[in-house]
């Protein structure tokens, strides 16, 4: 595949069998990341999630995919639209949306990331949306590196404990 013949595009209702495949195949990849966050979530559901943001007029979350020369769809961007923080909240409100990369293994190295990323930049900022964050798994060293070559930079840390170990610590 040569990067030339890359179509980046708003997802169609056809391309829902390319869709709920990449996101199953991205769970999969995260799965051996770390069993302990990750899962596959049921075909069924990738499915009605899809068509419920392929049937919404309003087009509040975005899906683009990359499409090769011979048809095929070989990646899929979701820009997906953060809710502002209530007015007590002490975090400053700033229109803002996560990004969701997945480009098929065959495919990768090519300039579909960076593709779809572009797109996926230019959606946002047609619609006002100022900040775009991606949310990686620290061993995920790949999709790292790729977000920090595209000017993503560290926005914070977030700490996490599970509520089931909180009774023996004390």
């Amino acid at each position: 595949m040569r990067k030339v013949g890359l179509t980046v595009r708003p997802a169609r209702v056809a391309d829902l069998p390319s869709l709920v495949d990449l996101r199953l195949a991205n769970a999969e990849a995260h799965l051996a990341l770390d069993p302990e966050i990750y899962r596959v979530p049921r075909r069924e559901a990738v499915v009605r999630h899809f068509t419920a943001v392929l049937a919404d007029e309003a087009g509040r979350d975005a899906v683009l995919v990359a499409e090769a020369h011979d048809g095929r769809v070989v990646g899929m961007i979701e820009v997906l639209p953060q809710s502002e923080p209530p007015e007590h909240q002490i975090l400053r409100p700033e229109p803002s949306a996560q990004v969701h990369t997945v480009v098929l293994p065959g495919a990768r190295g090519l300039g579909v990331g960076s593709a779809l990323l572009a797109a996926a930049q230019r959606w946002a900022s047609d619609r006002g949306i100022t900040y775009l964050s991606a949310g990686i798994h620290h061993r995920n060293v790949d999709a790292v590196r790729f977000y920090r070559r595209h000017g993503y930079t560290d926005a914070g840390l977030s700490l996490g404990r599970r509520v089931d170990q909180v009774r023996g610590a004390d």
